[in-house]
């Protein structure tokens, strides 16, 4: 999954550690979402998507290599 979480942070002039404390995880769980070393759950992906007043998909992508035919 790419994401632009960094990207929309910077738009907000918010540090991790903001972004974390508005939603109520770590800085570590922020730094570890936009490397792509962690997929947020659904409820996080909701309160990011409260922060930044986007829908979820404005800052969370599927790759193509994720998308499966059905």
């Amino acid at each position: 999954m790419k994401n632009r979480l960094k990207i929309e942070r910077a738009i907000l002039n918010m540090t991790q550690e903001e972004l974390a404390n508005k939603i109520g995880v770590s800085r570590q769980t922020i730094n570890s979402i936009e490397k792509n070393r962690y997929i947020p759950s659904t409820v996080l992906s909701l309160k990011l998507s409260m922060v930044f007043q986007k829908p979820v998909n404005d800052f969370f992508e599927l790759e193509e290599t994720e998308i499966s035919a059905t």
